[in-house]
């Protein structure tokens, strides 16, 4: 586990409880907006998911962990968790999708989690939807494939990147390290 190998001891829970007692928490994501919302409501998670970020503690989306914190997602019109007020969309048609494979980053901001990662490294990208933030000002990162979308964004205590950290190798891993420097530094 990539977390593990960043020097943090992770706790897989779907407990809301849980979720609430920890210090940092990652969000991740592969599959369905919709399906992982109703998901995410049957668990009683998503008001405690809300309620952590609001805490102030450190909070990182992966992938579709990103897509559900804007408002809503296109894939099954679906209210996701309204964290970051924004729609996930789907690429335009005319694109293989999903988007699969490495793709650059375009930083347009700094965020002490991303401190060492160069600017146009290349990361895993596994997605047919993206998040379209309403701010552009959250925005710390870009990605072009079709549209140009966001790919990474920060707000506060919160940070999620539509790339996979995980398959991205190295630069995937100093990401992590990067985010657990960030927790450790952020504990109350």
């Amino acid at each position: 586990m990539a977390l593990a190998k960043a020097g943090a001891e992770p706790v897989v829970t779907g407990d809301p409880r849980v979720l609430l007692e920890c210090p940092a928490a990652v969000l991740p994501g592969v599959g369905a907006g919709d399906s992982a919302m109703r998901s995410l409501n049957q668990r009683g998670l998503t008001g405690p998911l809300r309620e952590f970020v609001g805490s102030g503690r450190p909070f990182l989306g992966v992938c579709l962990g990103l897509q559900i914190l804007m408002d809503r997602t296109e894939e099954g019109d679906a209210s996701c968790l309204g964290l970051v007020p924004g729609l996930t969309r789907k690429l335009p048609g005319g694109l293989k999708v999903p988007h699969m494979g490495w793709n650059q980053v375009a930083l347009k901001g700094a965020h002490p989690v991303l401190e060492g990662i160069p600017d146009n490294a290349d990361f895993y990208f596994v997605h047919s939807y993206y998040a379209d933030p309403a701010d552009e000002g959250v925005v710390v990162a870009v990605t072009e494939y079709g549209p140009r979308f966001c790919s990474i964004i920060a707000v506060d205590n919160l940070i999620a990147t539509q790339f996979h950290p995980e398959k991205s190798g190295a630069l995937g891993l100093r990401l992590y390290e990067g985010f657990v420097r960030y927790a450790e530094g952020r504990r109350c």
